[in-house]
């Protein structure tokens, strides 16, 4: 029995990594940019909305608005007024014989405050 018991420095270890870990809690939005923001949608609508200060992100399935706000706030330094999100479904295909089906995303209209923009998405495809 006395394999299977917990040594007294085991608990120890165990308190400061759950202290740790709610410290770093606060630092989540910065560390978690990568997992929100999967990649800039470049279309000719995006295009188009880049005129009018809306960037298109597609995003995590997950993500809600106030952490896309964060993640594009932390990564682009800009100032964001407004977030939109769309679900988009899959949608099912044919490739000759085989049928399959596309995958379900999500993507984000943001919308920065006048005067900021983020530089290399203004472009129309």
């Amino acid at each position: 029995m006395a394999l299977f018991t917990k040594k007294p420095e085991d608990k120890d270890a165990q308190v400061q990594y759950g202290t740790a870990s709610s410290a770093a809690g606060s630092a989540a939005p910065s560390i978690r940019i990568p997992t929100v923001l999967i990649q800039p949608r470049v279309s000719e609508k995006a295009g188009h909305l880049a005129g009018q200060n809306k960037y298109v992100f597609k995003i995590a399935t997950l993500a809600n608005k106030v952490e896309v706000k964060k993640a594009v706030e932390n990564f682009y330094k800009v100032h964001v007024t407004q977030v939109n999100i769309i679900r988009n479904q899959g949608k099912n295909r044919t490739y000759g014989r085989t049928s399959g089906r596309t995958s379900d995303f999500k993507k984000a209209i943001v919308t920065l405050k006048k005067g900021d923009k983020i530089e290399g998405m203004t472009e129309t495809v």
